[in-house]
């Protein structure tokens, strides 16, 4: 994917789907370095999601979970399957002997190596527990090099900690006792039981539904491939690194191979896109193995390793070791650096893609859909079943947010329910209009599936469902990531249980709290995205929040709502969207500030507390850096609410707390309320009664409350 990023003309066309568990690799080599302290863990962090945009590649964060070698299913875990024609496995290796260990010894405490970003997290959780004078000791299980390296690492991270070394009396690590003993580390070879928690580093072992998928397999579970990395009996399955080792050239897991065989594996898929011979590759017999290690006080140090020799430890070693590390990890960073420019013509994807405010509410006046001083309403009334339900309708879509099918179409759906959420209903059905870019007929059913998996995704734990659609070909030009030419609009139609009123945006009331569901500042964050600025764990975060599903907060106001016997406990409803917090507020002041002159009431006021605004983690960094949703600047008009006029004083005030009037903290927290939301929050006026209960459960965040002008 590298090589395709950098040499674009390189890529095999048509679509090519990386699929990963996380967003991010972290590089092994570095990795002791981290624990040591002479790394960030962001240092070694290859961010995969930008690789694969700079690639022209589709990325899908899924865990793998098996391979039909028969109809071509690459089979993922709580998703369908992906279809391919041709495949390429490197699926690294996982530490073996978890489970056996934690029987043997009786001890839950002990935590494989890999994957590494949960390993490092449960070592900085025990931080706090090694600086005690009576902290357990800390083990290290591992008779190999990575053993040695990560427990030495430990030594510099702790270093006052009793640390044991747990290995095999004829492992190679028995060597170094005299080091291990200078640097108080006790080397453990008897069966004694493991006090304390403790680290596995026994060797790895390739997934186990690698060798229930029907490739040849060593052993060890490895898939055997010929020298050109084509599996037998099946060529179009490529393997590689961990997971694969060629059968004329048997060699042990190692790193420095899987290296080495990224080059001619990737000039191998190329070749057989093409129909072209492919080139045969042969690994060195012996690789050269450095391990780095605070070995002295006063440096840094590295041992090397070439066959049955050893050299150092010495500080050269390791300065050739950290070159070698950090030259690896700049051939990423030159890539990932290369930022995405966007075109004129191009711009915020998802719910930013819907046209402002201020041209939507024209049309819809000039054409006496409404009338000028009233709010859209977020679902139309249908008609009342004779059992006394309501059937509601509403409808919603945009362009691709992101390059997974299945994803973006289960966000998608998510998003469109929210309006029929937003009045209180329940969702019954859908009717999608998927506009897919103009590909080979394979492909586009392969995407049609994706999209339709997607949406029952989301629809499925509501009891709802598909009820019918309408697919189109795009006419517009191919983009040059098939999946992002991806569009789709859903018609979703909901349902009011009898004797339920429909929530509405007009029905605020002089006392009542602001809630709000969840966190606000999609907008930013995808907007920097498309540039690459964002960190992957800050986006990792936004799109899990966006893909639960809200229906189950609906249910439970509902319920509350039916036992404690008032009808009307929420008083006034809608979803925050394009328009930002205060766009969609604002139509709920307008919408009841119209209802209470006509009645003769007093016009409310919100005041709407800064501090207390929930929002995705990095946003406000983003929008500090100068990044904002290519529809913020229209929604800018809505702070107009908050303003005096000679004809009324503001409907809406901003309470900003400790935040200094005109400082960069007020400016961000002003371009997050107008910050345009996909899958956004649900935001609800209630008694301040109801406030309480809503916010114990920790699922509601109150930003506000209503006083009179």
């Amino acid at each position: 994917m590298l090589r395709w990023a950098q040499y674009p003309y390189l890529r095999p066309k048509g679509l090519i789907t990386l699929v990963n568990r996380n967003s991010t690799t972290i590089y092994s080599g570095m990795f002791p370095g981290v624990i040591a302290g002479q790394y960030l863990l962001d240092e070694c962090q290859i961010d995969l999601r930008t690789l694969a945009v700079q690639a022209s590649v589709s990325f899908v964060v899924a865990e793998i979970n098996g391979i039909n070698v028969v109809n071509k299913l690459l089979l993922l875990k709580n998703r369908a399957p992906l279809s391919f024609s041709s495949l390429s496995l490197d699926v690294g290796a996982e530490i073996k002997g978890q489970e056996e260990f934690v029987l043997e010894e009786k001890n839950q405490n002990i935590i494989p190596i890999k994957p590494f970003d949960s390993s490092f997290a449960w070592i900085t959780h025990q931080d706090n527990e090694s600086v005690l004078e009576d902290a357990k000791p800390f083990s290290v299980i591992g008779s190999g090099l990575a053993g040695l390296e990560v427990v030495l690492a430990l030594r510099k991270r702790w270093p006052k900690r009793k640390l044991l070394l747990k290995v095999h009396p004829n492992g190679k690590t028995r060597k170094f006792k005299n080091l291990l003993k200078e640097k108080k580390i006790d080397l453990v070879l008897k069966p004694t039981p493991i006090v304390g928690p403790a680290l596995l580093c026994t060797g790895s072992q390739v997934p186990r539904w690698l060798g229930k998928s029907g490739l040849n397999v060593d052993s060890s579970g490895r898939v055997l491939t010929s020298t050109k990395f084509q599996t037998f009996d099946y060529p179009f399955i490529f393997a590689a690194g961990d997971c694969g080792v060629i059968k004329e050239c048997s060699r042990p897991s190692s790193g420095v191979w899987a290296v080495r065989a990224a080059e001619p594996l990737a000039k191998n898929i190329e070749r057989f896109s093409q129909g072209r011979p492919l080139l045969i590759w042969r690994p060195q017999r012996i690789a050269l193995q450095l391990v780095g290690g605070p070995f002295d006080a006063s440096k840094a140090l590295a041992l090397g390793f070439w066959a049955n020799l050893f050299l150092g430890p010495n500080q050269l070693l390791w300065i050739w070791k950290k070159f070698i590390d950090r030259k690896f990890m700049n051939m990423f960073a030159e890539v990932l650096n290369m930022k995405n420019t966007l075109k004129e013509q191009d711009g915020c994807r998802g719910c930013a893609a819907k046209i402002p405010a201020k041209p939507l509410k024209a049309a819809l006046v000039k054409t006496d859909l409404i009338k000028k001083d009233e709010a859209s309403k977020d679902a139309a009334l249908i008609g009342v079943f004779f059992q006394g339900g309501k059937l509601l309708q509403s409808v919603d879509g945009f362009p691709a947010l992101l390059s997974d099918p299945w994803l973006n179409a289960r966000l998608t759906t998510l998003h469109a329910c929210s309006d029929i959420w937003a009045s209180g209903a329940s969702v019954l059905s859908v009717q999608p209009v998927i506009t897919l870019p103009k590909a080979s007929p394979d492909l586009q059913e392969e995407l049609l599936a994706q999209i339709l998996e997607g949406i029952k995704s989301a629809l499925a734990p509501q009891d709802a469902q598909i009820i019918g659609g309408h697919t189109m070909e795009s006419r517009s030009g191919i983009p040059e990531l098939t999946t992002l030419g991806i569009e789709i609009v859903l018609s979703v139609n909901g349902l009011v249980p009898k004797d339920f009123k429909i929530w509405n945006k007009s029905g605020i009331q002089v006392g009542d709290d602001l809630l709000l569901s969840r966190e606000i500042g999609s907008g930013v964050l995808f907007a920097a995205a498309m540039y690459g600025e964002v960190h992957p764990n800050d986006l990792d975060f936004a799109i899990d929040k966006l893909s639960m599903s809200q229906h189950s907060l609906v249910e439970s106001l509902l319920h509350m709502q039916k036992k404690s016997g008032v009808n009307d406990l929420v008083h006034a409803c809608t979803d925050v969207t394009g328009f930002g917090l205060i766009g969609h507020l604002g139509e709920m002041l307008q919408a009841t500030n119209s209802n209470r002159v006509e009645n003769g009431l007093s016009p409310i006021k919100i005041t709407l507390e800064a501090e207390k605004i929930p929002v995705l983690p990095g946003a406000l960094d983003l929008i500090g850096k100068g990044y904002v949703s290519t529809l913020a600047p229209a929604n800018h008009s809505f702070w107009s609410l908050l303003e005096d006029t000679s004809e009324s004083p503001a409907c809406l005030d901003l309470s900003l707390g400790g935040i200094l009037p005109g400082s960069d903290a007020h400016m961000k927290i002003m371009e997050i309320i107008v910050d345009p939301q996909t899958c956004g929050p649900l935001l609800i006026a209630c008694s301040s009664d109801s406030s309480e209960l809503l916010m114990n459960n920790g699922l509601w965040s109150r930003i506000g409350s209503v006083g009179l002008i």
